[in-house]
């Protein structure tokens, strides 16, 4: 197989701590310019593209028409592995959770090479090739209800998870359905075997179908604790103001650079090209980031309520790419027998 790198070095650690806000104005007669239609499939919450990313590209797009099919990232991954099959991919981009799954596609020669022209302001993982770039950052993280439990009280790492005190009182999304819930159970697994999970299950973790429903029962207080998407908790904490908690687990955030692709399929090339643009540009990383997601560029802030980017990656769990590439189905297989039987 083809090995793209998905590394971050030292010197685009040092470039994530640069944080200066602003929206970018270049090439917009170009965009303006810009026709036809062109389909995006994506796990981006609904709300987000509906409040954050449609009014946005309608706006920078005015002559193009972009249509979105939203699902988790298996849900997605499932169409398309149908229309592959068929030999009739309807996305013309495609931005998932799960990076392995890119590398999949280009190991297929599905996607289409295109560095863009904000490639060399991308400090997240990118191809070389311009097969495929990070988009959003998004973390793994453990969540706590501040009504419910103390901060020091709550867990401190993905170990203290084990912890007897939280027996049927802690959760997690399914990685059966879940992108960056897979990623967690990837990574988990390879830092401390699969007798970590073992462990969760004895201290009887429930597994929920995704972010949305463990938010909503740490607000019930039905679970003291949980595994979760940072950004679903900093949306609820600034914006509805909810009493529920981050916490950056001391053995390691499991962090996840989702990517954006374009199908070699696709009718609308120029389109396509010019969305991805987009995406990368000053102007689209701000909507990255209003979305509660952390920025691929060194010169955004960090989303409202989280510490800046290079603090988190400097302590994240290193992650096997390859490993998820190729062994998709025998590590869904183990945590399903693992934990969920």
């Amino acid at each position: 197989m083809k090995k793209s790198k998905l590394v971050l070095g030292a010197a685009a650690l040092l470039a994530l701590s640069v944080a200066v806000a602003g929206c970018g104005g270049d090439d917009k007669k170009a965009e303006q310019g810009t026709k036809g239609e062109v389909m995006v499939y994506t796990s981006i919450y609904p709300d987000i593209i509906d409040n954050m990313c449609k009014p946005s590209l309608a706006k920078a797009f005015p002559n193009m028409k972009v249509n979105w099919f939203q699902g988790g990232t298996e849900k997605v991954i499932t169409k398309i592995t149908g229309e592959i099959k068929a030999e009739k991919i309807g996305a013309d981009l495609l931005m998932v959770a799960d990076p392995s799954y890119y590398l999949k596609l280009d190991e297929k020669g599905l996607l289409l090479p295109y560095v863009s022209k904000e490639s060399d302001k991308v400090i997240a993982d990118k191809d070389d090739k311009g097969a495929w770039h990070a988009v959003r950052i998004s973390n793994m993280i453990i969540a706590y209800n501040s009504d419910k439990l103390k901060a020091e009280d709550a867990p401190k790492s993905w170990k203290d998870l084990l912890d007897p005190k939280w027996k049927g009182k802690i959760a997690m999304p399914n990685p059966l359905l879940s992108g960056t819930a897979y990623v967690f159970a990837g990574a988990l697994s390879d830092k401390y075997g699969w007798e970590y999970f073992d462990q969760l299950k004895a201290n009887d973790i429930r597994v929920e179908e995704g972010n949305s429903a463990i938010q909503n029962k740490l607000l019930t207080g039905e679970y003291a604790a949980a595994v979760i998407l940072e950004e679903n908790i900093l949306k609820l904490a600034n914006t509805k103001k909810e009493p529920l908690k981050v916490v950056y687990p001391e053995d390691g955030v499991v962090n996840v650079p989702s990517p954006i692709a374009i199908f070699k399929s696709t009718k609308n090339v120029e389109g396509s090209k010019a969305l991805v643009d987009w995406w990368l540009s000053k102007e689209g990383q701000e909507a990255v980031v209003k979305g509660w997601m952390h920025s691929v560029r060194g010169d955004i802030a960090a989303p409202t309520g989280a510490p800046e980017t290079k603090t988190i990656v400097e302590n994240r769990i290193k992650v096997d790419w390859n490993r998820l590439a190729n062994n998709n189905a025998e590590i869904k297989e183990e945590f399903r027998k693992r934990v969920m039987e």
